[in-house]
């Protein structure tokens, strides 16, 4: 039988954040006993639950989330140490509180199994009042702390996920209007020549293909938040990708030097439109934190049989403390970046997707990033 909906336990927490009502338990085959617990513990958040028998409790708890179980100890048919031990053999009540009453003296024996049988406390009838209230009141209030944590857990993944398909749907939406705009003034400034006209027409241009980074990366951090990244494998060459990297690069920064190395055998099979966009970002980070007299260097090495490794360095330190948390999303070692702190971020993600590992540290000539990935992963 599934859990009731109209279950108090099940309840949403309000708006005023006041504890949810939970259930409590209490089985004992005497009616008068139930009577006066029930007396003693009610509560305004405090649903009662009451059985007579084991076979009763059961059922109860197949309808019921409780946050505390008080089973008496001798009862006819079923004993409250074998409830105890159903409750416990069960996925949906093994992990429910058990304090165990009776009227039974003092036995040490009697307690041991109590507690064998998963019990949280052993109380012996006449029981003090103050006792089993304050002893009650703790399990209460930390089962409803647990349910009101829940909840908000629940309203933060909602509201996360929230918040990714939107920026999915503006980011995928948004592309098409960037791609017109970009067209137009890369045309009127053509039309335009050098003058002034020219000259704003191309800042216009420089604009929106930094936006166009931008939307691109808010795509791919939703993308890979959503875990709906997907890669396209096919044979490659690490050398032409890194080729076409520094390029693009050398288009969009015309006064950037950076040097190209690459070393042995540097076929691969990986998603290359992925591998590009790593080494792109790499550079750009490189060319806008590093110094215009020193190039940016970029070594390929594929000497090794079974991994391809890559070396971004560019010239400066990044702070020691920023080390460890330079590949987190919206992080940026410099206030002199113009993006929104994901390229580092995005690298590190299509590594991992590679199976590979991307890492950075300081060298005595300047910061260094390294990409290791294997050759044939994804065949």
């Amino acid at each position: 039988m599934k859990p009731s909906s109209a279950d108090p336990a099940l309840a949403p927490a309000s708006n005023d954040d006041r504890p949810p009502t939970v259930n409590l338990l209490i089985v004992d085959d005497i009616p008068q006993n139930l009577v006066a617990m029930e007396a003693l513990l009610r509560r305004e958040d405090v649903h009662i639950l009451k059985a007579g028998s084991g076979a009763e409790a059961l059922e109860l708890l197949l309808e019921h989330d409780v946050a505390l179980a008080l089973l008496d100890v001798q009862m006819p048919e079923m004993d409250g140490f074998a409830l105890a031990e159903l409750m416990r053999g069960s996925q949906r009540t093994r992990d429910v509180p058990i304090i165990f009453l009776t009227a039974s003296p003092s036995d040490p024996v009697r307690s041991f199994k109590g507690y064998e049988s998963g019990a949280v406390d052993f109380l012996h009838k006449p029981i003090d009042p103050r006792v089993i209230r304050g002893k009650v009141n703790v399990f209460i209030e930390l089962y409803q702390q647990r349910l009101q944590l829940r909840a908000r857990n629940d309203r933060l993944e909602r509201a996360l996920t929230l918040n990714e398909t939107m920026i999915a749907v503006l980011t995928h939406d948004l592309r098409t209007p960037l791609s017109v705009i970009t067209l137009c003034a890369d045309s009127l400034r053509q039309k335009a020549g050098d003058g002034p006209l020219g000259k704003t027409l191309g800042h216009l241009e420089a604009s929106a293909h930094r936006m166009a980074r931008m939307v691109g990366q808010l795509l791919d951090f939703s993308r890979i938040r959503s875990d709906v990244l997907q890669l396209e494998w096919r044979e490659g060459d690490m050398g032409e990708i890194a080729r076409t990297a520094v390029t693009e690069l050398r288009q969009a920064h015309p006064q950037a030097r950076v040097e190209l190395s690459t070393e042995g055998s540097l076929q691969g099979r990986f998603d290359t439109d992925r591998m590009v966009q790593v080494l792109t970002n790499l550079l750009g980070n490189a060319i806008v934190h590093g110094t215009d007299e020193t190039p940016v260097r970029v070594a390929v090495d594929g000497r090794d049989a079974r991994t391809l490794r890559i070396g971004v360095r560019n010239a400066g330190q990044v702070p020691a403390e920023l080390l460890p948390r330079l590949f987190e999303p919206f992080k940026s070692a410099h206030r002199r970046s113009d993006g929104l702190g994901l390229g580092l971020y995005i690298v590190d993600q299509f590594v991992r997707a590679h199976g590979g590992q991307a890492s950075v540290g300081n060298t005595e000539a300047g910061v260094l990033f390294e990409v290791a990935i294997p050759r044939g992963i994804g065949a």
